[in-house]
């Protein structure tokens, strides 16, 4: 078995308002990729405990994050007709449809529940696996690339699919 594209995103904050500012995934393979996203001029909410969390400043995506449209464009590009999942992935999909409406984009991938995954005894698992997961790897953790490694390598070991 083939493991799927994991897909991440962390944003400004936690609810209402809130925009995505990384996105990244991990392939099949395991090699990740992301992107930082510059704010736009409407995009204006700020959660300092979002931040906390991620450790990334608004004045580095203002000076490193690229466009919406550049970042809707790469996603297209490598995930075009593909399902990717995530494990948030009401956060996750409204992020993503955010920014590829901000890029004047169409999406051409789909995102789903990592749950869809997962049987009940493998659900009932997975808190515990991905903790092992985490103190193995010893990540930085909330940032997208890694995250999505992380439950990457959780789904390998829950699924029990070999290296």
């Amino acid at each position: 078995m083939e493991l799927p594209y994991i897909v991440d995103v962390e944003a400004s904050g936690f609810g209402r308002g809130s925009y995505p500012i990384e996105v990244g995934f991990a392939r099949p393979d395991g090699t990740t990729s992301a992107r930082l996203i510059c704010p736009q001029p409407g995009w204006t909410h700020w959660n300092d405990e979002a931040q906390e969390v991620h450790g990334i400043t608004r004045e580095q995506l203002l000076s490193e994050g690229l466009p919406p449209v550049e970042v809707a464009d790469w996603l297209n590009t490598e995930l075009r007709g593909l399902t990717v999942f995530s494990d948030s992935w009401g956060f996750d999909s409204s992020w993503i449809a955010l920014l590829f409406d901000e890029a004047e984009r169409l999406q051409m991938f789909r995102v789903e529940t990592l749950n869809k995954l997962l049987s009940e005894k493998q659900l009932v698992d997975w808190g515990k696996t991905k903790q092992q997961v985490l103190e193995e790897l010893n990540l930085v953790r909330h940032r997208a690339a890694d995250d999505a490694f992380m439950l990457q390598r959780t789904l390998r070991r829950v699924l029990k699919v070999k290296d």
